[in-house]
């Protein structure tokens, strides 16, 4: 089997390649390019594995004329810049002793202890540069059968990085079957480790639960999460029952992974997941007009026009009840309504709290006549 795709065939990337195999060393696609291209995905990143160590790619990439940035070279891995790509060229390795997210390495010259070190068979697949796929783990059918499965045991993997567990969760979500649940094994090596998510960054969990919840469906992902005892380590509290609704009801729209986060409820949210200050005051303001259940049109004026869509379609889908009808419409007016009183229309007549009270009752009026009235009428 051969692989294919523009990036594979970039002059500067074939070149990069040669650079290393006329100078006696191997050079593998490796990981994230090869599963894309053999999913007929986009491929973004690109990452190369060889038995040169990384002196050894660092001069001969330099010496071709190539920038060499030494981006984690203590682990093996350099980046070299071709073409103004980057591309990361690491070193095959094993592992000698692991701590959680941290191991010790030794380089290897042998591509099937390189691949035995990884997370997942479908992540265990190389290409030379011609684009022939090599397999040493057997992960082929993993990917075409779109089977998320750890590399050997699934505990030894989870516990050589307590983030393979999001990860398996995540992974699923993209590249699962969809109409087949996880891998046993895999989810029941989860669950027995759930509790060593908590030795995470709340960066690297919050990171994991955004690409996670931005897939194309992540329903059954986050509900095999909860059955797990997974999602209740990474969000306390948190339920996946409105997803799979929200989902639905997002059809036809862009996946919107702060909306599907505040399906889930749960405590202390922003600060767990280190969400920025604008995504976690978007959050609140989502889960608040939800719950509140303002009609569509006053959504739109409160909060615009993305979060208003947003209340309600959450509000549906907490409620598991169908949206009112023409409410995409109405939303829509609401976020373009503008409210035609200025306090200087109150003015010198009102002032201080007064004047503030004032607007807001005239506010309110204006709102719940569906803004139809004017300014005329509010000040008459």
């Amino acid at each position: 089997m051969r692989i294919s795709g523009d990036w594979l065939v970039r002059p500067t990337t074939q070149r990069l390649c040669a650079v290393l195999t006329e100078a006696g060393h191997r050079a593998l696609f490796v990981g994230g390019c090869v599963r894309n291209a053999l999913l007929g995905r986009a491929v973004s990143d690109i990452d190369l594995a060889t038995d040169a160590v990384p002196a050894a790619v660092s001069a001969l990439a330099a010496a071709a004329g190539f920038k060499v940035v030494p981006t984690g070279i203590d682990h093996g891995t350099v980046t070299v810049i071709a073409g103004g790509v980057p591309h990361e060229v690491t070193t095959f390795r094993r592992d000698v002793e692991t701590f959680g997210r941290h191991a010790v390495v030794a380089f290897s010259t042998d591509v099937a202890e390189d691949a035995a070190r990884r997370d997942f068979t479908m992540n265990a697949l190389y290409a030379e540069a011609s684009g022939a796929v090599i397999d040493p783990l057997g992960g082929l059918p993993d990917l075409i059968a779109r089977r998320v499965r750890f590399v050997g045991d699934p505990i030894r993997r989870i516990e050589e990085d307590y983030l393979r567990i999001l990860r398996f969760f995540r992974f699923h979500a993209i590249y699962g079957a969809p109409d087949e649940g996880l891998d046993a094994e895999g989810l029941a090596a989860c669950a027995a480790r759930a509790e060593g998510v908590a030795q995470l960054s709340r960066e690297r969990v919050g990171a994991e639960m955004r690409k996670l919840l931005a897939a194309d469906d992540p329903a059954r992902s986050v509900a095999s999460m909860e059955c797990a005892g997974v999602l209740a380590v990474v969000l306390p509290g948190a339920e996946a029952r409105a997803l799979p609704v929200l989902v639905h009801l997002e059809e036809g729209r862009a996946p919107d992974w702060l909306l599907r986060l505040a399906s889930l409820g749960g405590a202390e949210v922003a600060d767990r997941l280190r969400l920025s200050r604008a995504d976690a005051a978007a959050l609140a303001r989502l889960r608040e007009a939800a719950l509140a259940g303002a009609p569509p049109a006053e959504q739109g004026y409160r909060l615009g026009a993305r979060l208003g869509a947003g209340a309600v379609l959450l509000r549906a889908a907490l409620t598991e009840t169908p949206p009112p009808a023409g409410w995409e419409a109405a939303v829509e007016r609401g976020a373009t309504a503008r409210f035609p009183v200025a306090a200087a229309d109150l003015m010198p007549a009102l002032a201080g709290p007064a004047l503030g009270a004032r607007l807001r009752a005239l506010e309110e009026r204006w709102i719940a006549s569906d803004f139809r009235l004017d300014r005329a009428a509010l000040l008459d």
